[in-house]
């Protein structure tokens, strides 16, 4: 069997140049290089580069998919728009994510090797890191649910005591990326659901126009003329960080009316509840498809019996010109008539004229053994 990897890199902040792509293309002579993005499949093989390498250089983004279980994804993120004490707290819960300095970044890199996880015979990797690469621009503007999210790996693996509390008050509803992130590592849909139940995205409101004009027009002259001058000068941080302003006065007036935290305890138990509700659902829906089906052929065998009293003796015919064609289909439709003829004669009180048939059809019929054989089904 064949081994599966995908790699994928992508650069965000800033484009690759014809030196950049140059240096990559003596990493692999088959990738896929753009101005912003580097991708490659391995079905024998490895990559010869160092990911980490890769992205303390070059890209602010990196995916990885194995197929015997392993998923890795990184982000370079800037040191000045992240609080690291906070990142730091929530990751401790978690035995997927390390972070790490390069210069002024950070690179959070988080990866699941799929120890204890069934083998995975073959997944395309394509797809997920465009799914996910919106969550680097929400933690840059200081939304930490997916922070949040690895500490809820720590809760489904027991490394979080049960009377922790949740790191921010739920993380509903779960927007795009976050529920692909979700899906990538694997983790455990009813617990993330029970997070999911309580809290809001902030980010239509970190964005809108009358919430950046409130944050602006408080803001000293100094800071707007600088934030001016950056995004002249092109920093791909600017939005990011007005919007993580906008996020902070939003947080700080929230935090006087904000629902008590649940504790890790309370979440397991809830995701309990929900699993066990999900489960007796799926039971109720494979019972109500179960019955439908059962109906729909009770009603096929009614119209099949009633055309077989139609039809009398006319259908014995038929069975000997089945039963005459000496192969395997013309037998299986001799005995699904036979069948449903016992049933008729059975409904009618004519069981003794149908054995009588049936008795001669056997004699008539006893050296075809595949056939008797057939016949020997017959309640």
């Amino acid at each position: 069997m064949s081994e599966y990897q995908y790699y994928e890199f992508q650069a965000i902040d800033r484009p690759l140049d014809d030196a950049d792509k140059a240096a990559l293309r003596r990493l692999s002579s088959r990738a896929q290089i753009t101005a912003t993005s580097f991708t490659n499949e391995y079905n024998y093989g490895d990559f010869k580069g160092d990911p980490r390498q890769l992205m303390k250089r070059w890209f602010d983004l990196h995916l990885y998919v194995a197929n015997w279980g392993t998923r890795r994804f990184m982000m370079r993120l800037p040191k000045r728009l992240i609080d690291r004490d906070r990142l730091d707290a929530l990751l401790m819960g978690t035995d997927l994510a390390t972070v790490t300095e390069a210069d002024d970044n950070l690179i959070l890199d988080i990866c699941d090797d799929g120890e204890d996880r069934e083998y995975v015979d073959w997944e395309d990797g394509s797809g997920w890191l465009g799914a996910m690469a919106p969550l680097r621009a929400d933690l840059l503007s200081g939304n930490w649910r997916l922070p949040y999210l690895l500490w809820l790996t720590g809760v489904e693996n027991g490394n979080v005591r049960d009377d922790a509390l949740e790191p921010l008050s739920g993380i509903g509803p779960l927007n795009g990326g976050l529920q692909a992130f979700a899906e990538f590592f694997r983790i455990d849909g009813d617990l993330v659901q029970a997070a999911a139940e309580a809290g809001k995205d902030t980010r239509s409101q970190a964005s809108s126009p009358a919430a950046l004009r409130a944050v602006i027009s408080k803001m000293p002259e100094s800071q707007r003329t600088d934030f001016l001058l950056r995004l002249a000068e092109g920093d791909p941080h600017v939005a990011a960080e007005l919007r993580g302003r906008v996020r902070s006065a939003l947080s700080r007036q929230g935090e006087r009316n904000s629902p008590t935290l649940r504790s890790a305890a309370e979440l397991r138990n809830r995701a309990e509840a929900i699993r066990e509700a999900r489960k007796k659902a799926e039971a109720e829906r494979r019972r109500a498809e179960r019955l439908r089906k059962e109906q729909q052929q009770e009603q096929a065998r009614r119209v099949r019996l009633a055309d077989l009293r139609r039809r009398g003796a006319e259908v014995w015919r038929e069975i000997e010109a089945e039963v005459e064609r000496r192969n395997a289909s013309g037998y299986d439709q001799a005995a699904s008539l036979i069948f449903d003829l016992r049933a008729l004669a059975e409904e009618d009180g004519l069981m003794a004229e149908f054995v009588n048939r049936l008795n001669a059809l056997r004699q008539r019929h006893e050296r075809k053994q595949r056939f008797t054989e057939r016949l020997s089904r017959l309640p």
